[in-house]
């Protein structure tokens, strides 16, 4: 049995280098050997495992470089000593019947704007971009169907089998739905007090292996290694700090309502079993944002809210500092997404699959949305990269800005109140029993809960 991402091969070794650089490390003592590895066949010959290893082993000890810029932490007391100032926690002036509305706006737009971008997972701006045009659907402004002419699939390779609208009845199994429901199922069980180590063991007893995706299916083979958290998410992990915890944000916003400060601890509790660095900060921010979206008006405040949760110094808040300037400027949006282009390559699955180029695109997606769910969720799907990922976050964000009562009844009737998942207990449920369940949960969380 041979499965990937239960051991490392050319491209785990291909992006732990680029990694290490990201990071600031000197990589002097360790590139002969990195070359070395790189022009064996590590995926046919597992006899390298060893050799590999041991460079991984190696490069967890290197030094910074002299000239590396960026103060970036992954431990929570170190993240909250080099957050900016910002707005902790919101009075809760809503009623039940508000905060219902604005929970359940949440799942819905988390779940049409995966729905959205879930047909073309995967695929390059060339195939998508030119995809539209062909048939005059470009800008995007609606889903994608299944049911368009041959030659036009055969142009790009597709295939008719993917979730197009035509082709679900409800929301279909996928990994950014799973973890926002794991996040409520865990949330049950432990309360706001769960910890990192509740949180692994869930997935252990819950989400099969062969359900996660990169830097969580390695976590996971640690877990079972007994490589506890925090280490189970640096161990020989290159994904570290891939989109993966970012996509498990959204359960921690919606049940810390109003307390931006919670919800990125308790994001901070999820991430870092799995993550680090700029992983826990996306997963963090998007989690901040959530829970103090029903109390800002302007897409850039919350933005800005959610970065008061992060290190000042980071890459990722640079990121996303960047796209609030080019806002600033007056950029159009064509404009802004080619220089996420120009900044990061889509063909390499390091760049493609990172927080920081997909942190970008939701926040392009949320200031150049115009208020409008439609135009936000598709612009933010438009720009590529992890389409389905973006256009989940932004949707979620949206509809906790908004609540259901403002969601477009043409994009919310085809999810049909229903949503399958991977998840033990949860097969197939309806987004609206989700959506009581979390505000249920919410005022399990004693006032004084909120960290320091």
């Amino acid at each position: 049995m041979k499965q990937k991402w239960l051991y490392l091969g050319r491209e785990e070794l291909a992006v732990e280098r680029q990694q290490l650089q990201d990071e600031g490390q000197d990589l002097t003592s360790v590139a002969a050997e990195f070359d070395a590895l790189a022009a064996l066949d590590l995926d046919a010959d597992l006899s390298y495992q060893p050799r590999v290893n041991a460079l991984f082993d190696r490069a967890q000890n290197l030094p910074l470089r002299s000239d590396y810029p960026y103060f970036e932490p992954s431990d929570r007391d170190a993240i909250r000593n080099a957050r900016p100032a910002g707005p902790r926690t919101f009075p809760l002036h809503l009623d039940e019947n508000e905060v219902y509305d604005r929970v359940l706006g949440a799942w819905l737009g988390r779940c049409a704007g995966c729905l959205l971008g879930k047909p073309i997972e995967g695929w390059h701006s060339p195939t998508l971009w030119g995809y539209l045009r062909d048939l005059d659907q470009y800008p995007l402004s609606d889903y994608l169907r299944s049911d368009v002419p041959a030659n036009i699939l055969a142009r790009y390779n597709l295939s008719r089998t993917r979730a197009y609208i035509d082709r679900v009845s409800h929301i279909p199994e996928d990994d950014d739905l799973n973890y926002t429901v794991t996040g409520l199922a865990v949330f049950k069980q432990h309360g706001s007090v769960f910890s990192p180590d509740d949180v692994a063991t869930f997935w252990l007893r819950n989400l099969p292996i062969l359900h996660t995706y990169t830097a969580e299916r390695i976590a996971y083979r640690n877990f079972s290694q007994m490589i506890a958290p925090p280490q189970s998410a640096s161990y020989h992990n290159p994904f570290r700090e891939w989109i993966g915890a970012q996509i498990r944000a959204d359960f921690w916003g919606y049940v810390a309502l109003g307390n931006p400060q919670l919800a990125a601890e308790f994001a901070w509790r999820d991430a870092s079993i799995s993550h680090t660095k700029n992983a826990i900060y996306g997963e963090m921010w998007v989690a901040a944002m959530l829970a103090a979206a029903p109390f800002v008006q302007a897409p850039r405040e919350l933005i800005e809210i959610g970065l008061s949760e992060i290190p000042r110094a980071s890459r990722l808040a640079a990121d996303i500092q960047m796209v609030l300037s080019w806002h600033q400027a007056g950029i159009e949006y064509d404009h802004a997404v080619q220089r996420i282009h120009a900044r990061w390559d889509e063909t390499n699955p390091h760049h493609w699959t990172h927080t920081n180029s997909n942190a970008q695109i939701v926040a392009v997606g949320l200031l150049w949305g115009e208020g409008d769910f439609g135009k936000s969720i598709c612009r933010a799907v438009q720009a590529c990269f992890d389409a389905d990922c973006n256009g989940a976050t932004v949707g979620s964000i949206w509809g906790m800005m908004h609540g259901a009562q403002a969601l477009p009844e043409h994009w919310i009737r085809p999810l049909n109140d229903e949503l399958e998942t991977g998840i033990t207990g949860y097969a197939l449920v309806r987004i609206s029993e989700l959506a009581r369940q979390t505000c249920t949960l919410a005022k399990t969380i004693p006032p004084a809960s909120s960290p320091d």
